[in-house]
């Protein structure tokens, strides 16, 4: 390893070693200021209105799409364009989260005073405990006094870290306070790597009129029509009662093609007790299961054994689930 290779790694760790015992000091902070921000948040029946400047600007986009994406609706509104129009967006109804690590933050001035105004609560991110945006704040959120990563102690790095931790803690504790689920992240992330890792048997089996299904005693010569005409691979045996009891797949066809299989009925041929998903599930659970059991198809049952669906892993396939 090169002296500059070294070096390099040194100062990268000397960075993040910074930032991480600030965080650390963060999390000891936190105390009843923390509770009445995440209590006021929770108040708002509007948006939660997000700002800052400059680099605590860039911070404060991120935490309103953490928000907005976990279920409490928030947008970013910059400081500068909320004096020239952009506090018409901002109701009686909502809650305004401002970022600055001075806290006096020149821009921000007409913001403050908008909610000073009409009462609309006012949740100040800041380092500055005796700043404008501390002092005007309904719940100050002060970050503790930390230096910057950056050597001459100017550029914002711990300080912003802070921030985005901040804002991070403030969604999750919100998030778990509203009883956020998968299936509540999901319809807010419907595209990319994580809505397909979301998606759940009932997104993306056969159900209704596509259903293969056929009674134990039908002849082995309408069953196989049932399973050509559904083209699913399989075909689901009910009972009396509409209940799964067993499953005719194409390996089962395959080991009776010695004797006379159209002399048979589905019961004779049927592997009985097979597999079985409830339409809840993660897709990815259930591809995880065709691949340990090597099947190919899967039928989706309610909680009575009711067929209600197939899977079958070129569905699963298409959408992307791996």
């Amino acid at each position: 390893m090169t002296a500059a290779v070294t070096t390099a790694i040194a100062i990268a760790r000397r960075v993040l070693a910074t930032e991480a015992a600030a965080l650390g000091e963060l999390a000891a902070s936190l105390g009843e200021a923390f509770v009445a921000a995440v209590e006021t948040l929770e108040a708002a029946s509007g948006r939660v209105v997000v700002t800052g400047m400059g680099k605590s600007g860039h911070v404060a986009r991120k935490i309103a799409a953490t928000l907005a994406s976990t279920g409490r609706p928030a947008f970013y509104v910059h400081p500068a364009e909320a004096s020239h129009g952009d506090l018409g967006m901002v109701t009686r109804d909502d809650a305004v989260m401002a970022l600055s690590n001075s806290g006096e933050t020149p821009e921000l001035g007409d913001f403050i005073a908008y909610c000073r105004r009409f009462s609309i609560p006012l949740i100040g991110i800041t380092g500055g405990a005796d700043s404008t945006l501390a002092q005007a704040a309904s719940v100050a959120l002060v970050l503790p006094r930390q230096p910057e990563a950056c050597p001459m102690g100017l550029a914002p790095t711990t300080s912003t870290t802070m921030m985005l931790a901040l804002g991070d803690a403030l969604a999750v504790t919100l998030l778990e306070r509203k009883g956020f689920t998968a299936a509540d992240f999901r319809l807010f992330h419907p595209g990319g790597q994580l809505g397909r890792h979301l998606l759940r048997v009932s997104d993306l089996m056969h159900g209704g009129a596509e259903l293969p299904l056929a009674a134990p005693d039908t002849p082995m010569g309408s069953v196989l029509l049932v399973m050509t005409e559904k083209s699913l691979g399989c075909a689901g045996i009910v009972d009396g009662d509409g209940r799964l009891i067993g499953i005719v797949t194409d390996g089962d066809l395959r080991r009776h093609l010695r004797g006379d299989l159209l002399a048979l009925t589905a019961a004779e041929v049927m592997t009985a007790n097979p597999k079985t998903v409830a339409p809840t599930l993660l897709a990815a659970e259930a591809l995880g299961l065709m691949n340990a059991k090597a099947i190919t198809g899967l039928f989706v049952v309610d909680e009575t054994g009711r067929p209600v669906g197939v899977l079958h892993v070129h569905d699963c396939l298409r959408a992307g689930v791996a």
